[in-house]
């Protein structure tokens, strides 16, 4: 691991180096990665090879979000490697390839059976493929940002928002790549999403390194990342409408799909920028270089067992002191109801358009869509938390629960059927459900401390499948079966109305718990903002 050493201006220098083009390597890394959150694409096609019913599916759909949410394993490691960098296997990379390899080996066998190189796999063996396929993401996603966090302690819930923002934008990106390639060909998408995030995060993982450190000028440099997301996500969004309008030939897909490279390309730029800024006002005196350092050290918590400096935001605790915490089961449980009911959702998007009457080139734009909301929320509520948090003093737990009872009136919209419906429901309950994805983690770690951040998020996490679990398989599943039938097909507004007015309650309630966390942080979260207010 690198530290900032006390004697040396190009140290300094090198250390901050490494923390941008680490951020360049971890956006990159996260925009393609977040594979689960394409599963209505190719649900149809494994529905259809493997003769699934819709209850079937949605068991398959929650060992997905099992995989994709209980990163403990993940947390565990990362918090074993992060201070052993002088063996072979130290620092996020390893914990990066261990994704990788979990990615590949689960969608590519899923990929064969569904083409039909292997026989139909059994339930069990298919839920298995599904849940270390989405498990590779826990591995990605902890290690890209909890170095974000440590190596931008400052901005915690800025860098949490942009990371998080792009996984969310991750659908939408590999959609167009699809379309562009492989256009009607699901079964394909499979195949894509077993080979581009591995061999992404293979390219790029030894780039990915924790070097701490404040500057004058990283909010200017991170603000500049988050123009470039929100360009990528406008950008999405403005093909996705112009794709359901026009009917695109493969060379305009081809255009269109260089000019997003091109923009996923531009935080490169940014970082360049960042490393040649900081040369030309790196101290050349000792003396200030001192007077720097030991100002910082006013600031800074050495953390036990390892070799990193970051503000201690709150008390230090690890995995079982965490476990004993009220704060940790209030967490957990507003959680299992804002994220469940919007993974829920999102499971069975496809499904929901087809009762509807949606075509499927309409159902496709939804999954797209929802990207860009989930997006959205994860990088809305990272950024405008951390300025509601220095400017005003607001808690993030209160944002937490403004964006629970929002997304209980999008499932109440969802279950209503009008026209259009499912449009409006999707904006407010995906921007909700991203939402969590950037508050949850940043909460973590101003309550917890950051040296197990790792390990407690991705505990916490493990509330979204279990709400997934209960309100796909038990409530949504369970209901759809129902008002189908023997046909295992149901048409109109009634197949999803009650379940999704069940959704609305559940989040609600997530509501409710949400605003219990708040009063029980309110002066905990004064005490951060007053000494965080005089250390800038």
């Amino acid at each position: 691991m690198q530290t900032i050493a006390m004697d040396d201006s190009n140290s300094i220098v090198t250390s901050s180096s490494s923390r941008w083009i680490a951020t360049v390597a971890s956006i990159w890394i996260q925009a393609i990665m977040g594979v689960t959150y394409a599963f209505g694409i190719y649900s149809p096609v494994l529905k259809s090879s493997q003769s699934y019913d819709q209850s079937t599916l949605d068991t398959v759909s929650v060992f997905k979000d099992i995989g994709g949410n209980a990163g403990v394993l993940s947390g565990l490691l990362y918090a074993a490697v992060a201070s052993a960098t002088h063996r072979w296997y130290g620092g996020p990379w390893f914990v990066l390839a261990v994704g990788a390899a979990q990615g590949f080996l689960g969608y590519f066998f899923m990929w064969l059976s569904v083409v039909g190189y292997i026989p139909p796999l059994p339930v069990p063996v298919m839920c298995f493929l599904m849940f270390i396929a989405a498990h590779s993401q826990t591995f990605f996603s902890t290690a890209n940002v909890v170095t974000g966090v440590l190596n931008f302690p400052d901005y915690s819930g800025t860098i949490v928002g942009i990371l998080k923002g792009c996984l969310g934008l991750t659908g939408a990106i590999l959609i167009q790549i699809h379309q562009t390639f492989f256009k009607e060909k699901p079964a394909t998408f499979i195949l894509l999403i077993a080979l581009l995030p591995s061999t992404v995060t293979l390219a790029l993982m030894c780039l990915v390194k924790i070097s701490p450190g404040s500057k004058e000028h990283d909010k200017k440099h991170l603000n500049d990342f988050s123009i470039v997301t929100l360009a990528v996500a406008a950008y999405l969004m403005a093909l996705i409408i112009l794709e359901n309008i026009f009917d695109f030939p493969q060379w305009v897909h081809i255009i269109t799909l260089v000019g997003l490279l091109i923009l996923l390309l531009s935080p490169l730029k940014i970082a360049v920028n960042a490393i040649n800024n900081e040369k030309s006002v790196k101290q050349t005196n000792s003396t200030e270089i001192e007077k720097f350092v030991g100002e910082k050290n006013d600031d800074y918590k050495r953390l036990p067992g390892s070799s990193l400096d970051v503000i201690p935001a709150g008390e230090s605790m690890n995995i079982i002191e965490a476990l004993k915490s009220v704060n940790f089961w209030l967490l957990f449980v507003s959680m299992a109801c804002g994220m469940g009911s919007g993974l829920a959702t999102v499971n069975n998007l496809s499904q929901i358009g087809q009762s509807l009457g949606y075509a499927t080139a309409k159902v496709n734009s939804l999954v797209s869509l929802y990207s860009i909301w989930n997006f959205l929320g994860r990088f809305g509520a990272g950024y405008v938390s951390d300025v509601l948090l220095r400017q005003r003093g607001w808690p993030r737990p209160v944002l937490m629960a403004i964006t629970l009872a929002t997304m209980s009136a999008g499932h109440v919209i969802i279950a209503s059927g009008f026209p259009g419906n499912l449009y409006i429901g999707t904006v407010l309950v995906g921007i909700c459900y991203g939402s969590q994805w950037s508050l949850m983690p940043t909460i973590t770690s101003e309550i917890f401390g950051v040296l197990h951040m790792g390990t407690i998020f991705n505990t916490i996490a493990v509330a979204s499948p279990v709400g997934t679990y209960v309100l796909s398989v038990w409530v949504i599943g369970h209901i759809y079966d129902q008002e189908a039938g023997e046909g295992n097909a149901c048409f109109g507004a009634h197949c999803f109305m009650v379940s999704f007015f069940i959704l609305a309650s559940v989040s609600f309630l997530g509501f409710l718990v949400a605003l219990t966390l708040f009063v029980r942080t309110r002066a905990f979260y004064k005490s951060v903002v007053i000494r965080r207010l005089r250390f800038l």
